[in-house]
This record gives C-alpha cells, structure tokens and sequence, in this order.
C-alpha cells in the first residue's frame, strides 16, 4: 500500500524485432505440475504481475502448493468488485491534465489503476511493498493459514509485535509490553492494548480468490515505504460522499512500515512456505518472458484495457442531494459503467424533474472528457448558470485520466 518519493519511469516492453524476443521456456511451463513451487517475479509491472498471478491459479496442479512474490511500481489495486470512483482520488492518477493538491511529499506522476481478479479492499503497491501469494487446494485452506505463515516469517526477522487479527489482516501492535503470550500464537502478542490510544497498525491486507479445485490467497506487506502521509491522498476519493453503490468499499485502517528490508522479508517468507508445505525446487524468477505465453497476454491485455477498469464497476449512483451549495439536484445512475439515467430539478420540495436526454443514454463515464459539453447535452433546456455549477462539480468528481493513463501504458 504505498508510493515513492523519487521520480520513477516506466518499466517498458521490449520493442526488439518478434523473432528475437525471449521465449518462456517449456520447462517453466512443465514445472506447474510439480507438487510445491515457488517463483518471485523481477517485473515492477503490476499488470503483467498479477496477470502471471491468475495463470499459476488456472495452470498449477490441483494439489499443488505454490508461492509467488512481487513487487510494483507505483499503482492502485482496486477489488475485482469495487468502484474505481470511489476507491481513488483519480485527478491524482494523471497531474499532467488535472489541478490537484500540492501533496507532501511531491506526488508521484502517473499511476495506474489496476482492478484485480479477486475480491477484497483497495491498496497502494510500490517498491516498499511485497506481495505474497499462496495458491493451494481448497481442502487445506483457510483464511488465517498463510497469514500466519507471513506471521512467523516476521517473527523470524525479531518483529515480535506481529500477529493476525480478527479481519486476517497482519498488523503490529502498538501497545506496552504486559503479560507473555505463547510464542507459537500467531493471533496475540505481548503488546495488545485495550487503549483506544494504542490502535493497532495494519501491515498486511488480504483477498482470496477460490475456485473449484484450487485456493488463492494473496496479500500486501508494507515493509519501507517513505511515502505513507501520500497514501490518504491517493486512495481518498471527493467523491465517495456522494456515491451510493454495490459492491464493496474499503475498510480505512491505520498502516504503518514494519521497516524490514525487502530481500530478508522475501527468503524468510520463502523458509516459512517450504516448511509448510515441503521443500521444493529453487524459486524460479520470472519476468516479461512469459508474456510470449498466448494465455498470459491475453489476461494482461485484458487487465490493462479500460473497459476492464471501468466497465466491471457494479451498478452505482451519483447524486449531489447533500450538497448545501447546490443549486438544483443532480442524479446520475451507472450500470457497467455506462450512463442509464438521471434528472436534475430545482432545491425545494415537490420540484419538477428534468430527466435526462436519451441521446446520453449508454454513454461510457470514463470517456467524458468534458463535462460542459456534456451537460448542455444530457439538460438542454437547464440554465447557464445552473448547468456551469453541475459542470463544474461533475469535473471535481468525477475527474477522468483513463485516457492518459492508457497512452502511456501503450506507448
């Protein structure tokens, strides 16, 4: 869940001629029907990452263990149910074309937003951040055993303060040492507090992904990140207040870096898993080869379009009924991220409603790249200044980068 102060540039695809490009070894494919594997990734891609992620779910044997660790660059992993305009702060994804708030530290240029394939909460990956995952029959899962895994990976490392909690999640507890717990306890730690003024933080997230023979679970952990004041600035959306919606929304907690190098984190994780399930072979590392697997580029493609980001949203609805200032009620109903309604009327009681124009009907939300024009379109007969005021809120919330966003990601 994180960012980077420094600037950053995107990790690009070779452009080399086809016949010249790396292959993804057969005996890489051939290895998924080993009974324990383990692979970590040297990608920052998040896209390409958990597209290789959803292959070794599909592939892998059915009674397979399998481990896989990554990290990314700068991005916001949004729940396979969740509403991008509602998990993220979108002006932020694209400061070339939007006024936003001066953050401290600097912001961090563009960043994508990526919706998972599994359920749970929105994150912030960077290069602090390592993200583990655990494929494995469902007959042997449950949503505490990785965790805990991950848990005495920790404790190996001297971060007693390490413990799963009630929601599966890893977090550090922040209280005075009191009474000894058990040191095989992975759910309580000598520093619990009943003080509210003690809260624990959260350092590790997690979603599950189950399917009829094979088991997911993966999960973040924020380990150095020197950006975490940046975090509530990029998962805080203007215009959540104002969105009523299906799907899940994310639970807030407070976070904090556990302050572990990356590469300690990753072999102690990796010790942990092969004494859980085995000692496999040497983890394997992959990269941007694999995407000469058709399966593969074929999800990343997918994952990076922007009718997966946008369209997946459940159904949602926009209304600005609670704003004080407003000068006439605006509503605007989403399903799968297309517009299928809406009316505006006057502030008061019993006012007539101006339903909107049929011919914006079907319109795609993330494609409107200005809300003047499409207002005066969806209300013709609305006044100017009226139609200048819903205008100009519909641009402070519902900003739109896809756009950008997606030239840089094809170019």
């Amino acid at each position: 869940m994180i960012p980077s102060t420094r600037p950053w540039t995107r990790a690009r695809l070779s452009k080399r001629p086809f016949a010249s490009r790396r292959w993804l070894s057969q005996s890489a494919l051939d290895r998924l029907a080993e009974p324990v594997q383990s692979y970590i990734s040297t990608s920052r891609d998040p896209y390409l990452n958990l597209s290789i992620e959803h292959h070794l779910l599909q592939k892998s044997a059915p009674e397979s263990a399998l481990l896989f660790l990554y990290i990314n660059r700068p991005s916001i992993i949004i729940g396979r149910n969740q509403n991008p305009w509602v998990e993220a702060n979108l002006a932020l994804l694209d400061p070339a074309r939007h006024n936003h708030p001066e953050t401290e530290p600097p912001g961090l240029g563009v960043v994508d937003l990526v919706r998972r394939r599994s359920g749970g909460g929105t994150v912030f990956h960077d290069e602090g951040n390592v993200n583990w995952t655990v494929i494995s029959p469902p007959k042997d899962f449950t949503r505490d055993k990785h965790a805990e895994m991950v848990v005495r990976a920790l404790r190996s490392c001297d971060v007693d303060r390490s413990r799963v909690n009630e929601r599966h999640d890893i977090v550090l507890d922040q209280g005075a040492r009191a009474i000894e717990t058990g040191s095989d306890d992975t759910h309580s730690t000598p520093y619990m507090s009943d003080s509210g003024n003690s809260r624990p933080l959260k350092v590790s997230g997690s979603a599950y992904k189950l399917t009829r023979q094979r088991a997911l679970h993966h999960g973040t952990c924020l380990l150095s990140s020197p950006n975490l004041n940046v975090i509530p600035d990029y998962l805080h959306s203007p215009a959540k207040p104002f969105i009523s919606a299906r799907g899940v929304e994310s639970v807030s907690s407070p976070v904090g870096n556990i302050l572990l190098n990356n590469d300690r984190f990753i072999s102690t994780v990796q010790e942990q898993f092969a004494r859980l399930y085995g000692v496999g072979n040497k983890p394997q590392a992959v990269d941007e080869a694999w995407l000469e697997h058709n399966a593969i580029r074929k999800g990343y493609d997918e994952m990076r379009s922007l009718e997966w980001t946008y369209l997946q949203t459940p159904q949602f609805t926009v209304s600005n009924a609670s704003d004080n200032e407003a000068r006439i009620h605006f509503e605007l109903s989403v399903r799968n991220g297309a517009i299928n309604g809406g009316f505006v009327c006057e502030v008061g009681e019993d006012q007539p409603k101006i339903d909107i124009s049929p011919s914006t009907i079907g319109q795609r939300l993330h494609e409107i790249q200005n809300f003047d024009s499409f207002v005066s379109r969806a209300f013709p007969t609305l006044g100017a200044p009226e139609g200048s005021q819903l205008s100009a809120w519909l641009h402070r919330m519902l900003p739109n980068p896809a756009y950008f966003t997606h030239k840089e990601k094809t170019s």
